[in-house]
């Protein structure tokens, strides 16, 4: 039904324009006639003023066109009927050209806009408007392919290194069998940590794949974000111990949003692994949070290097990490932080990242549904 609406207009508009052209023509067509006739009976009052003279040439050929007046005017009229005639269907037929170096110009788009004659106005902000989404589209269609190329190189250069470890070290198991208990046990040891390592890159990757190229739909339910936070860092805490770290909760006795908790929990555990990753050793992580007028505001700070700007507007991007060198031995693949943007945008909420004098801010901004409710 909303199709049709909108198309009614335009079809009103084409049936006006069809109207309006048909008129000037009618108009051309009388208006030629009438210039015949009035030509005719002006040639006459001035023949008639004039003395001639039958051996004058002119005299003979006017006399002539006199005696056959009435043909003469059907001819002239004709003649001028082809000329209107060809100039009113030429047009169109001119216009269809340049629609037609339009439509092909719109089938292998390009920065140059589409330009039509003045009477298509309308027409050609609508060609413009279809380029300028084909053009998104072929931007989007690429930068997918690309994401995709990126997967497939990140993928192969990520789960190379701890996969070359294992065999490595089970080959060693394998052609050694005399080998001592201890050093039996720390191979495979070390073997099994590079398993677990390659887990974690795997799942990284399903799970940035699942958010990037499926429409997830959220299980809502209240939540108490306080007794969440102290749930996901405790678990955080034997790990936490082994750098030296703290981790200190400045949070409301009951903080409820309604939420994806499995979803949400993933985005702060995400977060206190980055802090793990690239605090200072014995300083310590604080997590912050309030209620505002229309959002639940969270924070959650860490001492480490200061952040470059250039590197904090990529901070979210896939598979990008502050410190390649640490990738293969602690460092995620660079999809935690991507995957926590998915998940909050998804609650359409935002994150941003801060970083000034070794100390780093992540901000976690989630709408509630009533301030929302009130800006829909």
């Amino acid at each position: 039904m909303n199709k049709r609406r909108e198309r009614a207009p335009l079809s009103d508009r084409g049936r006006r324009r069809a109207l309006r052209t048909w008129g000037f023509y009618l108009l051309a067509l009388t208006a030629w006639v009438t210039v015949v006739l009035a030509a005719v009976f002006l040639g006459y009052l001035v023949c008639s003023a004039f003395t001639w003279y039958a051996w004058d040439p002119l005299y003979q050929f006017l006399n002539g066109i006199r005696d056959y007046i009435v043909f003469v005017c059907m001819l002239v009229i004709l003649l001028g009927w082809v000329a209107i005639s060809y100039s009113f269907i030429a047009r169109p037929m001119r216009l269809v050209d340049t629609l037609a170096a339009a439509a092909e110009q719109l089938a292998q788009p390009g920065e140059e806009p589409i330009e039509l004659p003045d009477s298509m106005e309308d027409l050609e902000g609508q060609l413009n408007a279809v380029r300028e989404r084909a053009l998104r589209d072929a931007r989007a269609a690429r930068e997918a392919e690309q994401r995709k190329n990126d997967l497939v190189v990140y993928l192969a250069h990520d789960l190379k290194t701890p996969l070359t470890s294992v065999i490595g070290y089970l080959t060693l198991l394998r052609d050694e069998p005399q080998i001592s208990p201890e050093l039996r046990s720390r191979y495979t040891g070390i073997a099994l940590e590079k398993a677990e390592r390659l887990e974690d890159l795997i799942n990284e990757f399903f799970d940035i794949t699942r958010f990037s190229l499926t429409h997830l739909e959220l299980e809502k339910q209240p939540t108490d974000l306080t007794r969440m936070l102290e749930q996901v860092a405790s678990e955080f805490a034997p790990q936490f111990a082994e750098k030296d770290l703290r981790c200190e909760l400045e949070l409301p006795p009951r903080l409820a949003y309604d939420c994806d908790p499995d979803k949400l929990a993933r985005v702060f555990d995400n977060l206190l692994r980055n802090a793990f990753h690239y605090s200072f050793p014995g300083s310590t992580v604080r997590i912050a949070g309030r209620r505002e007028e229309d959002a639940v505001v969270l924070t959650f700070t860490n001492e480490g290097r200061t952040i470059p700007a250039e590197k904090l507007e990529r901070i979210f991007d896939q598979f990008f990490r502050l410190d390649s060198s640490r990738a293969t031995r602690t460092g995620g693949a660079g999809l935690g932080l991507a995957i926590a943007k998915e998940i909050l945008a998804l609650h359409g909420g935002t994150i941003r990242a801060a970083s000034a004098d070794n100390r780093i801010t992540f901000t976690v901004r989630l709408p509630l549904q009533e301030a929302a409710a009130r800006n829909s």
